[in-house]
Parts: structure tokens; C-alpha cells; sequence
């Protein structure tokens, strides 16, 4: 499996192509902007996208999707939701496995930035669109919202195996090990719990 990075300016987003060696098919996940680098991209790896997947519908994530759908046919597009989007286009359902383009892709609900906010796992990597990016935790609109999300991430994702790799919305490449020891946003849950029970025990 081969995993191509594509950053643009537009939004400040990464779009990630995943394809098999040698090209073939392919999927894109979250097509924030379609320009011409990310064509040539898929053209020097020789991969035809068959499918993309969107980690939620924000704009600078999937505004590339209409242009997509105007260059390669017969495009699958798979998200948590239909907001804002056609609905011949198919919604994934939490802990279930979508044969994609050749790949076993995992989809997994983990709501906070946005309700329809989806991660996905295919083989060792982990697309998580805003929930987690390298060393912070998606923002939400309030202070519980963050919290439970923290909780949820910790339980869902920082329990894997310390090798997978995370590819985020924004920002660079982590892995599960790096985000379980540096990830302020989720070390600081452990210390909020820390201080708590500490002081119960002083009362």
C-alpha cells in the first residue's frame, strides 16, 4: 500500500491518495482543493481514484468533491452523513469494514468538531480528518464537548497499537506512540483526573 500526502494552501488541508504498488485503483480522502499537482500526483503514481472518503463535510475538507466527480467516473463517495452533499453519495456506519478500491477500510464514528466527524482505518494507517491531529485534539464548541471527545479519542484511537500512523486533517504525519506521550490535549485529561482525586483524597 502506498500513501501519497497532498497539502494545499487553500484551506491550510492535507488530501491523502491510497493506492496499491505499482498504481491501480485508488481513493482520495478529504479532497479539500483539486489542482493540478494533486492530478499529477495521481497520474506519475499511475493510480485511478475509484473512491473518496470524507472524514466530516466541512468545506476545506470536501470543496475538491465536485471537481473530482467532473474528471473521473464512477466515483464512490462514502461519509457520515449526507449534509451538504448529494445523496446517492453512501454513509458509513460506526465499526463497520467497507471493501474500497481493493482495501479493507474501517469507519469509525468519533463525533466532537462536527456530528458526522468519521475516522478511518486502512491497514496500519489512521485518516482522522480534525478529530486528532499531531499534538492537539479537534477544537468543539465548548468545554464538555472537548472533554468527552478527549475521552473518546483516548478510548478508541490512543488505545491502538503505538506504530499505527496517523495522517490528519491538517498539520504533519504523528503516530499512536508520539500522540499517547506528547498530546497535551489528552495528557491534560490524565492531569485534570490526577488533580481531582487528589484533592478528594486531602478533604
Amino acid at each position: 500500500m502506498k500513501i501519497y500526502p497532498h497539502f494545499s494552501v487553500v484551506g491550510f488541508c492535507n488530501t491523502y491518495v491510497v493506492g496499491p504498488d505499482g498504481g491501480g485503483d485508488s481513493i482520495i480522502i478529504d479532497p479539500g482543493h483539486v489542482d493540478s499537482p494533486l492530478v499529477s500526483l495521481l497520474c506519475q503514481a499511475r493510480f485511478t481514484p475509484k473512491a473518496v472518503l470524507l472524514t466530516h463535510t466541512h468545506s476545506a475538507h470536501s470543496q475538491g468533491l465536485g471537481t473530482l466527480e467532473k474528471v473521473y467516473e464512477h466515483l464512490d463517495i462514502y461519509a457520515g452523513s449526507t449534509h451538504g452533499l448529494n445523496e446517492e453519495h453512501l454513509v458509513v456506519e460506526d465499526g463497520h469494514s467497507y471493501q474500497i478500491a481493493g482495501f479493507t477500510v474501517k469507519a469509525m464514528h468519533i463525533p466532537g468538531h462536527s456530528i458526522d466527524s468519521m475516522v478511518y482505518v486502512i491497514d496500519h494507517a489512521i485518516f482522522t480528518g480534525d478529530t486528532l491531529e499531531a499534538s492537539l485534539v479537534a477544537h468543539t464548541s465548548g468545554y464538555l464537548e472537548h472533554e468527552l471527545l478527549t475521552a473518546s479519542i483516548k478510548q478508541r484511537l490512543t488505545s491502538m497499537d503505538t506504530n499505527y500512523l496517523v495522517f490528519p486533517g491538517h498539520g504533519t504525519i504523528s503516530k499512536i506512540g508520539i500522540e499517547r506521550l506528547f498530546n497535551e490535549d489528552l495528557n491534560e485529561l490524565d492531569n485534570l483526573k490526577f488533580w481531582s482525586a487528589d484533592r478528594s483524597n486531602t478533604v
